[in-house]
């Protein structure tokens, strides 16, 4: 019968250690695993989002243009046929009541909004996660319209958006980015920080 090893500060130590190493070797495992596979994801739902807010497009140009504060947007231009048909851009809000949300919101040449994809949120379920088309028509109102006349904010702060019941943060919130990509389409001389490739 092999004979227990006796309790001390010294065996303690060693077993914790090497439970936390297996852990250790464990988890960046399982990183390594699955990091590619949720960088495609992403890189598809991204894609997925531009093609959702643009006219039909045979090519694409990206680039990161400059808000102020040292922050960025990054813009899809595109064109068919050497001609830009529009422009999406990837915006944000970090005023949506579980923190940030992503939006890909496309715009026409002439201003008007094509259309509006969530690209990341964790807004409540059944509530403000309502942002996203698959799960109610509150995206529905924005396109075809133009922030020029047409005014983000939700009616109870004097815009024309109607907000989605019980999730007033959130309608701000997507409102909020909006506004935010709007103003950085129109502004004069966009600060264009670099081309992405």
């Amino acid at each position: 019968m092999a004979s227990k090893k006796e309790s001390s500060f010294i065996n303690m130590v060693v077993t914790l250690f090497m439970v936390s190493a297996i852990a250790a070797l464990a988890l960046g495992a399982v990183y390594n695993l699955t990091k590619e596979p949720i960088a495609i994801a992403k890189k598809k739902k991204l894609e997925a989002a531009i093609k959702i807010v643009l006219p039909e497009f045979d090519s694409i140009t990206t680039l990161k243009v400059g808000i102020g504060d040292g922050d960025s947007l990054v813009y899809y231009i595109a064109s068919n046929h050497d001609t830009v048909i529009g422009t999406a851009i990837k915006t944000y809000s970090n005023k949506g009541f579980s923190g940030k949300i992503e939006i890909m919101v496309g715009f026409l040449p002439d201003g008007d909004i094509y259309n509006t994809a969530v690209v990341f949120q964790k807004e409540t379920p059944g509530l403000g996660d309502k942002i996203e088309i698959s799960k109610s028509n509150f995206p529905l109102q924005f396109k075809g319209k133009n922030p020029a006349y047409f005014k983000l904010a939700v009616t109870k702060d004097g815009g024309d958006v109607d907000a989605i019941t019980a999730a007033t943060i959130t309608s701000r919130a997507f409102c909020d980015a909006l506004k935010r990509a709007y103003d950085s389409y129109e502004s004069e001389e966009p600060l264009v920080m670099s081309e992405i490739k």
